[in-house]
């Protein structure tokens, strides 16, 4: 049995240098406004926190992360600035929802990060979710992308049964913008629904009250099975002030919702503790008291760091793709060489590795944990037409052979309980007579439908473009991917930019036409231009993440360790549901 990947990649080659260096730039810029993001409110707000007794949401997580052993690679080192070492940094942090609300609420000074931090962390030796409120950016404030970060991040945790710990310090519902937080069903009153749905599910959930927690927000530690609460902390569910102004009451606020009195007369708190420092350490001494769920049915073999790691530098990945969002749907590289980098030894079982060759379809083990990979091919394949000639399929497409093997493949993975990965570079569905002909809608509702019954847990990582129906082809954000990770390169939007631009352009100048106005060249090339900007700002994967599409931007070199903190996560939910994928299109 024949099944390591070799690599054909010319790390001396002008067009690879070139490549690298553009990516190196690219991660440079986004990694400095990722640290603009993490610095919250900024200075001068870590300081008031400071003064309160308080520490900053990154020094809470600090203290609350298991450290990392020195001269260990178990742990990722994750995009998260964690070179240097400051309390910022958390290294053994999966960050969730960075870049959420980035560029939104301007006319309110912004709310970086949407003022919650989330994300993945081993506390005690266990892996669980955490949603951590970060006080310096309007006191901790719900705005609406605050609600949908946190739903988020309950929702990774109810399908995935994460231990969750959530350490308040929040103002409650940023009012400005009430309406658009508080009454739908993906605003403020489901995360209470979520802590409630997640209990009677068995998903452990812990609260440390470390700052305010008010008005409905009160709900949330009281719904959760543990709360801890420091003292100078209040919880209550109208402050001081509106309990004067509603019932004419004067009360102070210990009095009213203070650590001593929920501790001591309502009950409601069950550790009172005298400071941060304090109630972390309890907060970590009862996490690593949790029971261990069942394993889960998905097969994991002993792994080896060293021994099982692929035979490839990852680094090399960073000069495969043009990051020019110019390139986005005519980069060519055999997606090959991403999995040869990130699957175990490199070994890869492909799966009718002669048909259907714009997708790739095969088994892995990712950190010992076995995995089927859905991946489009971006090199451009010769192919037997139906007439028997030959035919050159383009790369990135998905035409009707793929998509049939592709569903094929999807389905077997549910027969066998093995978790799916989904890496996506995709232009669409091919078009025009030969392909209808073929029946490329119906193999493409086939391979939807496959996607989209399937059980087992999906993962996806957008590696470079994620157009069309394509999108939703290969797991996009619509059908339940447990996790959606993007690299910079990420491109997401219904075409390309050029493509785009080009099809707008035609439709704006016949409605100028029509009214009588001719276009000159350079005013077309003006149309052109100005629609091209605004679709390639929002294709871009800080767009996407801003608003809660992707859960992550990350490295290209981490995208194993990403994958391997995310097969973990998947695990530790043992139920998977019967596999009935209805009536699909023969």
């Amino acid at each position: 049995m024949e099944n390591a990947l070799g690599s054909k990649v010319d790390v001396t080659a002008a067009r690879f240098a070139a490549n690298r260096a553009a990516m190196v730039a690219l991660l440079g810029g986004m990694r400095a406004e990722e640290a603009k993001i993490r610095e919250g409110g900024g200075a001068k707000a870590a300081e008031a926190q400071r003064a309160k007794g308080r520490l900053t949401v990154r020094e809470r997580l600090a203290l609350l992360l298991d450290p990392v052993e020195e001269g260990s690679v178990s742990t990722p080192p994750f995009a998260n600035g964690a070179k240097d070492g400051a309390p910022e940094s958390l290294p053994n942090f999966l960050e969730l929802g960075l870049w959420a609300a980035h560029g939104m609420y301007e006319e309110f000074g912004g709310a970086p990060g949407a003022g919650v931090v989330t994300g993945l962390g081993r506390v005690s030796g266990r892996l669980c979710m955490i949603v951590a409120n970060d006080a310096t950016v309007k006191a901790g404030a719900f705005f609406p992308m605050t609600a949908k970060k946190v739903l988020r991040a309950q929702t990774i945790a109810l399908e995935n049964r994460i231990p969750t710990l959530y350490l308040v310090d929040s103002a409650g519902v940023f009012l400005p913008l009430q309406e658009d937080v508080f009454p739908d069903t993906d605003d403020f009153g489901r995360v209470f629904r979520n802590n409630a749905v997640m209990s009677s599910l068995g998903v452990p959930q812990i609260t440390a009250i470390m700052g305010m927690c008010v008005a409905g927000g009160a709900y949330l530690p009281v719904m959760t099975d543990t709360v801890l609460m420091t003292e100078g902390s209040g919880l209550f569910l109208a402050g001081p002030s509106l309990v004067q102004a509603a019932i004419g009451q004067k009360t102070g606020a210990e009095e009213l919702g203070g650590a001593s009195m929920h501790s001591e007369i309502s009950g409601t708190v069950d550790f009172k503790e005298p400071n941060d420092y304090l109630c972390i350490a309890r907060l970590r001494s009862l996490v690593g008291k949790l029971g261990e769920r069942p394993g889960a049915p998905f097969s994991r073999v002993a792994f080896d760091e060293k021994a099982d790691a692929p035979k490839f530098a990852a680094e090399d990945m960073y000069g495969l793709i043009d990051p020019d969002p110019a390139k986005a749907a005519t980069n060519v590289y055999d997606m090959r060489e991403v999995i040869a980098r990130i699957v175990d030894r490199s070994e890869f079982d492909e799966y009718k590795a002669d048909f259907g060759r714009t997708v790739l379809c095969g088994y892995a083990r990712i950190g010992g944990r076995a995995v089927g990979i859905v991946a489009n091919q971006k090199v451009h394949q010769q192919q037997i037409a139906l007439d028997g000639s030959k035919r050159t399929e383009f790369g990135g497409v998905i035409y009707t052979e793929s998509a049939q093997k592709a569903a094929r493949f999807i389905m077997d993975c549910n027969q066998s309980l093995v978790p799916l990965i989904f890496l996506h570079d995709v232009n669409g569905f091919m078009v025009g007579k030969d392909a209808e002909w073929s029946g490329i809608i119906r193999a493409g509702a086939k391979m939807v439908s496959a996607v989209s019954t399937s059980v087992v847990p999906k993962i996806t990582v957008i590696v470079g473009g994620s157009f069309g129906a394509g999108h939703y082809a290969m797991c996009g954000k619509a059908y339940d991917p447990r996790f959606l990770f993007a690299w910079p390169t990420a491109r997401y939007a219904v075409m390309s930019g050029a493509s785009a631009a080009n099809t707008l352009v035609e439709v704006r100048v016949k409605q100028l036409e029509r009214g009588g106005k001719t276009i000159s060249e350079a005013e077309r090339k003006g149309i052109y231009d100005e629609i091209k900007a605004t679709y390639d700002a929002q294709a871009d994967p800080r767009y996407g993440a801003a608003r809660g599409w992707i859960d992550a931007i990350i490295d290209p070199v981490e995208t194993r360790e990403v994958l391997m903190t995310a097969l973990e996560a998947a695990s530790l939910n043992p139920e998977v549901g019967r596999f009935n994928p209805g009536v699909l299109q023969t």
